[in-house]
C-alpha cells in the first residue's frame, strides 16, 4: 500500500503545480487589464524616476576610471579602486566625515522630535482661527530659500546690532557681543536651530494628518474615564501615529548621511571651515571644482552606498522590533 500511496501523492502535487502554473499568467493578465488606467497614470512618474534617478547610475563608472571630458567612453583610463584607496587615506575626509555624522545626528534627533510635539500640542488648541493662524505661521519659513534664511541669521547673530547680542548684552548676560559666525564649536548648533526654525512647522503637517485619522470615539471614552488631556496624548495620541512615525524615522536614518550642503555653505565661512564641511561639500569643493570628476563621483558612491544599508538596517532593525516597516 505504501509503494501506491506515495507516488499518488506526488501526482496530485505535481498537477496542482502545473494548474498554478497555467493560472499565474491568466491571472496576472487580468489583474494587468483591470488596472490599465492606474498604470498609465503611473507612467510618467515611472519614467522620470527612470531617467532622473537610475539613468544617471552610469556615472558611477567615473569612480573607477581617470575621467578626463574630452575622451569618449572607451579611450578612458581605468584605475579600479585608486580612488576609494586616496579618499580613505585623506585626513580630511574623516574630518569630513565627522561633521556630517555630528550635524546629520542633532538634526534628528532635535528635527525629528519638535515636529511631534509641536503637531500633538498644535491639535489640541481649540480656537480655530488661532490654530490654523499658528500653523500657518510655522510652515511659511518652509518655502522660503537658504540664501534668504542664511541671511537673517547671519544678521541676527551678527554683533554690529544682531539681536541677539542685544538681548544678551540688555539682560547682563555678557559683557560684550559674541562672534557667533567666528566660532566653530557654535556652528553645528546654529545650523540646527536655523533647520528647526525652517522645516519644523512643514514636517509637523504630516503627523496633523496622522491624528486625524484617529477614532474620536477613544478621546470621548478616555474622557469619560476621567483622563486628562496630557494622559490623552500619552495613551491615544501618540500610539495612535506610531506607523507614521516609525515609517518617517526609518527614512530619516536612510538619509542620515546625505544632509546635503546648502546650509553649511550659506552659513559657513573660512574660519569654521573645519566644522562646516560636509561629504557634499567636500564632494564639491575636492571634486568638481577642482576637475577630480572621478574622485567627487567616488565621494558621491560612498554617500550613496552608506546611506542604503542604513536603510535597510534600520527597516531590518524596526521590523524586529516594533513590526513596523516601510518594505
Amino acid at each position: 500500500m505504501e509503494t501506491l500511496t506515495k507516488p499518488a501523492s506526488t501526482d496530485s502535487k505535481a498537477s496542482a503545480a502545473k494548474q498554478v502554473k497555467r493560472k499565474w499568467p491568466n491571472s496576472l493578465w487580468k489583474s494587468l487589464k483591470d488596472q490599465k488606467y492606474l498604470l498609465l497614470m503611473s507612467m510618467p512618474f515611472v519614467i522620470w524616476v527612470f531617467i532622473f534617478n537610475y539613468l544617471p547610475l552610469w556615472g558611477w563608472t567615473m569612480a573607477f576610471q581617470n575621467y578626463k571630458p574630452a575622451k569618449s567612453f572607451m579611450e578612458q583610463e581605468w584605475v579600479g579602486f585608486d580612488h576609494f584607496v586616496e579618499l580613505f587615506s585623506d585626513e580630511r575626509f574623516y574630518l569630513v566625515l565627522r561633521n556630517t555624522l555630528a550635524m546629520s545626528m542633532m538634526g534628528l534627533v532635535v528635527g525629528f522630535i519638535f515636529p511631534i510635539f509641536f503637531a500633538i500640542l498644535l491639535n489640541e488648541l481649540r480656537g480655530k482661527f488661532f490654530k490654523r493662524t499658528v500653523q500657518t505661521v510655522s510652515y511659511l519659513p518652509h518655502f522660503v530659500s537658504w540664501v534668504v534664511v542664511a541671511g537673517i541669521i547671519t544678521k541676527m547673530l551678527s554683533t554690529d546690532g544682531g539681536i541677539v547680542n542685544d538681548i544678551l548684552l540688555a539682560l547682563h548676560i555678557i559683557d560684550e557681543p559674541i562672534q557667533f559666525m567666528a566660532q566653530g564649536n557654535l556652528f553645528w548648533y546654529i545650523v540646527t536651530a536655523s533647520d528647526l526654525w525652517k522645516e519644523m512647522g512643514w514636517n509637523a503637517i504630516i503627523y496633523l494628518a496622522a491624528i486625524t485619522g484617529i477614532a474620536q470615539e477613544l478621546y470621548e471614552a478616555a474622557r469619560v474615564d476621567g483622563a486628562s488631556r496630557w494622559r490623552q496624548m500619552w495613551h491615544i495620541t501618540l500610539p495612535g501615529i506610531r506607523s507614521t512615525i516609525s515609517v518617517l524615522f526609518i527614512m530619516s536614518i536612510g538619509h542620515l548621511i546625505s544632509i546635503g550642503y546648502e546650509k553649511q555653505f550659506l552659513l559657513g565661512n573660512s574660519l569654521v571651515t573645519d566644522y562646516s564641511e560636509v561629504l557634499d561639500l567636500y564632494a564639491l569643493n575636492y571634486g568638481l571644482q577642482m576637475g577630480r570628476y572621478s574622485y567627487g563621483t567616488a565621494i558621491g558612491i560612498f554617500n550613496s552606498v552608506v546611506s542604503v544599508i542604513l536603510l535597510f538596517a534600520a527597516n531590518g532593525l524596526f521590523k524586529k522590533l516594533t513590526k513596523e516597516s516601510i518594505m
